[in-house]
């Protein structure tokens, strides 16, 4: 009898333990990481192959032929995984015309490697934790971005604007939402 309750108080520390090692934070903050993966490339959440869900925000960046910069940024800051993590998220994702309209050479100045930080940091302005739809997000003065600096939300008649750049169509999720923009969201400072 005492060895069948010792096996069962051991079975319950090591499940329990198992828990504490699997808790994940639910909180509101995105995290962004830009840490190349040195061992192995194209792994993680981004690279795993689903065709029943629906699709997460990389997917349907990488579906839009709209975004084709963006998802090249994207990859180039070594983002993908964090736009496929469980969310909610909201991306404000500009359209390539959005980074055409930025000075000559910018964008491949950024997509140069020695850049990547930089890159990302533009990139994380247009991430936000939530899932809004337009309407929802007249409601708002702000927006948090996960670069840590507010993004200011205007409402113009039907028109919604956060940063400056205007939401021409949203597109639900499997992990929040993408709004899609007509500018690129660069840092204030």
């Amino acid at each position: 009898m005492k060895t069948t309750l010792k096996m069962l108080f051991i079975s319950f520390a090591l499940l329990a333990f198992a828990a504490c090692k699997t808790e994940t934070d639910t909180g509101s903050s995105v995290e962004l990481s830009t840490q190349p993966d040195t061992e192995i490339n194209n792994q993680g959440q981004a690279f795993i192959e689903d065709d029943e869900s629906q699709p997460n925000i990389l997917q349907i960046a990488i579906g839009s032929p709209d975004h084709t910069t963006l998802v090249a940024a994207v990859q180039a800051a070594g983002l993908e995984n964090s736009l496929v993590n469980a969310g909610p998220l909201m991306v404000f994702a500009p359209v390539n015309e959005a980074f055409e309209a930025l000075p000559a050479g910018t964008v491949d100045d950024l997509l140069k490697p020695e850049n990547k930080e930089k890159l990302a940091m533009i990139l994380k302005n247009h991430v936000t934790p939530g899932n809004y739809t337009k309407d929802f997000l007249k409601k708002f003065k702000k927006v948090g971005q996960a670069s840590g600096e507010d993004a200011a939300v205007e409402v113009q008649g039907e028109d919604v604007y956060v940063g400056g750049a205007k939401i021409l169509a949203s597109v639900p999720a499997g992990n929040g939402i993408v709004h899609v923009v007509d500018k690129v969201i660069l840092p204030v400072n």
